[in-house]
């Protein structure tokens, strides 16, 4: 892989929100898994490697979700007729409950792993289960598929949970979490460790402090949720009185961000300003996850409040409160809520445009995992090609106006190609001969 290769397209990629760069038929230049550059004109030190001509093909970076729920993908799409604390009570738990039972656990995860393996997604963080056998055999298939590179966590769940799936203790759920770490850690390529406490009302103020100070010994990033829900924060403000934000919670156990602890936090619908400025201060990431929100009926997230303070920004399917693994779709789903919150909330704040959910889905959320999301010089190498010749057009279309037309309109059947930190996971047709591949 030292020397190289060229894939040859319509490239399209972020450098900011505001900012997306078209080269149409230029030439994408991997070099030791990462990008050496994109041009319209093959510099001519290049022009001895193998090349793949993709023609008129759309070629753009790895999308990156970074929040889904991979136990939940078995049943989504179903009971999105409820509030988030009763749809939880009433269909996630009794089917987390399920990944006990290894076998149950492998025919599901499997289903999960091929699918998200075969989606234009190329870098995710996923919540397991409470289960320590199940979440590291979801980390082995998801390691076996080699189609994204992961971070997954294993659920710490100790109160306000059902019998059948609630943690007998702080202590318990910490050794558990711990040999966790112990028996995965190191062990795999593509698939990483995070903390995942679920969110503060399962988790006893014991339970958060022991992983606070697991972090600071292991490192390892945190994800969680955090103001998804008006009776959620409500029945936070009942369990922690001492906090003034539900936010402060997870600070007061040292599981929000700052130096040596990069974080996760799923939804932020309500996140009052105080929390905002501590969210912002820590440099926490919020995963926007717009389909999750209307179905559960949570509320619309105030994006372009969140960007214009600068935060850390990207997007989340949420499955199964999301129906789809799908970014394209996140991206849309975060547009058109977008479009209702200046419409019938407050019109002070403009809706986003393509070109700023494109770049929530790719490049905003690829950095948490460094230089990810972009066909910037050194970035990661990951990309998929787009071959949306399904969708016919009398007119003629810039690469732009496709790639926008495939938001909207593209399923599986239009990933061509995908590539991971320089390897090619999979191309439709038998042209892959001359690059490198995983075995």
């Amino acid at each position: 892989m030292s020397e190289g290769y060229v894939l040859k397209g319509n490239l399209l990629y972020s450098t900011s929100p505001e900012q997306m760069v078209s080269v149409p038929n230029g030439f994408l230049v991997c070099q030791e898994g990462k990008v050496a550059g994109a041009f319209p004109a093959l510099p001519e030190c290049y022009k001895n490697l193998p090349l793949v001509d993709y023609g008129d093909r759309l070629i753009i970076p790895g999308l990156v979700d970074l929040h889904l729920h991979a136990p939940q993908y078995a049943f989504r799409g179903i009971g999105m007729d409820m509030e988030l604390l009763d749809w939880l009570e009433t269909h996630v738990f009794p089917e987390e409950a399920k990944y006990k039972d290894l076998e149950y656990a492998r025919k599901a995860y499997s289903i999960f792993a091929s699918d998200l393996a075969a989606s234009a997604t190329t870098r995710a963080c996923i919540f397991a289960t409470i289960h320590r056998p199940a979440t590291l055999l979801l980390m082995e298939l998801l390691e076996e598929t080699r189609g994204v590179k992961a971070l997954v966590g294993k659920v710490n769940m100790d109160r306000n949970s059902p019998a059948f799936l609630c943690e007998e203790s702080a202590q318990r759920s910490l050794e558990e979490t711990a040999l966790w770490i112990e028996q995965g850690r190191g062990r795999f390529q593509h698939v990483g460790m995070v903390l995942t406490p679920r969110f503060t009302p399962s988790c006893t103020a014991p339970l958060m402090k022991g992983l606070g100070r697991l972090q600071k010994e292991t490192g390892l990033p945190v994800q969680s949720h955090l103001s998804e829900n008006l009776s959620e924060i409500e029945w936070v403000r009942e369990l922690c009185p001492g906090a003034s934000s539900y936010g402060e919670t997870y600070y007061q156990a040292g599981l929000l961000g700052g130096e040596g602890c990069p974080t996760i936090m799923a939804h932020c619908v309500h996140s009052s300003e105080q929390e905002m400025a501590l969210l912002k201060k820590q440099g926490v990431y919020l995963a926007l996850c717009a389909q999750s929100n209307t179905n559960l009926r949570s509320g619309i997230a105030p994006v372009r409040a969140y960007m214009e303070q600068g935060m850390n920004l990207g997007l989340g399917t949420d499955v199964a409160g999301g129906s789809s693994l799908s970014i394209f779709h996140a991206m849309v789903d975060a547009m058109q809520s977008s479009n209702l919150r200046w419409r019938l909330v407050d019109d002070s704040w403009k809706p986003l445009t393509v070109k700023e959910a494109f770049y929530l889905g790719t490049k905003g959320g690829g950095s948490f995992f460094g230089k990810v999301g972009s066909f910037e010089g050194g970035y990661a190498f990951d990309a998929v090609v787009l071959d949306d010749t399904g969708l016919p057009h009398p007119q003629p279309l810039t690469p732009e106006e496709r790639l926008e037309r495939m938001l909207y309109l593209s399923d599986d059947r239009q990933i061509y190609a995908k590539y991971l930190e320089g390897y090619q996971v999979f191309q439709k047709g038998n042209r892959t001969d001359a690059l490198p591949q995983q075995n």
